[in-house]
């Protein structure tokens, strides 16, 4: 009797013990219920995208519809890209200082436009006789061309990221064929960055207009000549109408785009948002330079057949002589005027001294060596 009493005992404290914790498990469960509901629902954002392009500019407005299209599927749509085209804002050159005072929270556009605030900028769009696409792109992802980019972008209150990059640029369309230095003496150009600081050393005139105007400008003769990007682009601007002489590239070797983000709206944003918009900028660098790739391929073989007259010619040799030395001489004088300046420069010629060595036994090497089969 005395062991079945314990053993009693024993059962009797046993279900008081399960009974305690599944009255436990039940509380913790409905305050975990509570919990659950208290909390608030994910916000929803909406930013406002400011471009420099025109409404429908292709190529250009593909990225940036693309971007916006992209970012709300990823985020399940608790964040929708607005997008106003020049058309709408009118300040196609107004990008950095609309996004910077968070008038919208996105750009898309070029950073060697801003060379007249900061000439720093233009390093991370292209310069001339510089970085080909690819080398750019490693020395920006792999070289510290980022960190720098961010470093430069910080005092301005904003990030910039690469956007998409047109490869080598044509050096232009001529009303008249360019035969010496002379023929460059008093022409009038539209060329934006450093390479209208490096032709107007060799006495071009040069002029900035917004890319919806170029056509016009040209007809009118409001200017003499133009570049704008390549057969990617220029084919269907027209400007082979109006002006035959089609001249090869030295000025934009890698011309990249550019997305710019406030700082302040960046940072208020839940890090898995962040890591959508970067991630997609990426993605649709990557796929816009793709796009200008095969759009001046095919492009270039449409001019050729069907526009026979028009004539594709590379400046002489005497008068890229005298365009490099100019832009040596150039970079040398404000890089010593401007540490950040000399800073970029000193990164990019580094990174170049061992990427162009490879880019030399790689691509050219290869190209060189199956020329006309």
């Amino acid at each position: 009797m005395k062991k079945s009493k314990h053993v009693m005992q024993f059962l009797a404290a046993a279900l008081c013990s399960l009974a305690l914790l599944a009255g436990c498990g039940e509380q913790a469960a409905k305050s975990e219920v509570g919990t659950q509901k208290a909390e608030k629902p994910q916000a929803n954002y909406t930013w406002k995208l400011a471009m420099t392009w025109p409404t429908g500019a292709p190529i250009f407005s593909e990225a940036v519809n693309r971007f916006a299209a992209s970012v709300n599927t990823m985020s399940q749509g608790q964040m929708t890209i607005e997008i106003d085209s020049a058309n709408t804002h009118k300040a196609p050159f107004g990008i950095l200082d609309m996004v910077k005072a968070g008038q919208y929270e996105m750009g898309h556009s070029a950073s060697y436009y801003w060379k007249g605030v900061d000439p720093t900028t233009m390093f991370f769009t292209t310069m001339p006789f510089g970085m080909t696409a690819s080398e750019q792109y490693a020395w920006f992802y792999y070289g510290g061309g980022l960190e720098l980019m961010q470093k430069t972008y910080a005092k301005h209150g904003v990030y910039s990221f690469p956007g998409g990059n047109t490869g080598v640029q044509m050096g232009g369309w001529f009303r008249k064929e360019i035969s010496g230095l002379n023929d460059l003496k008093g022409l009038k150009m539209r060329v934006p960055g450093f390479a209208g600081e490096v032709l107007s050393q060799a006495g071009v005139v040069v002029t900035n207009i917004p890319p919806g105007e170029l056509y016009t400008a040209l007809e009118r003769g409001t200017i003499d000549a133009l570049e704008w990007v390549g057969p990617s682009l220029d084919l269907n601007m027209g400007f082979h109408k109006i002006a035959p002489y089609y001249y090869t590239g030295w000025h934009e070797p890698a011309a990249e785009l550019q997305f710019i983000i406030n700082k302040q709206a960046f940072d208020q944003l839940p890090k898995h948002l962040q890591e959508i918009l970067t991630t997609t900028i990426q993605a649709v660098a990557l796929d816009t330079t793709a796009n200008f790739y095969h759009a001046s391929a095919e492009n270039l073989h449409k001019l050729q057949d069907e526009f026979p007259d028009v004539k594709v010619r590379t400046l002489p040799a005497d008068v890229l002589d005298v365009l490099e030395r100019a832009n040596q001489k150039l970079l040398t004088e404000a890089a010593a005027a401007s540490p950040a300046f000399s800073e970029v420069l000193d990164s990019q010629k580094a990174y170049l001294a061992k990427a162009r060595h490879w880019s030399m036994i790689s691509d050219y090497a290869y190209l060189k060596s199956v020329s006309g089969k």
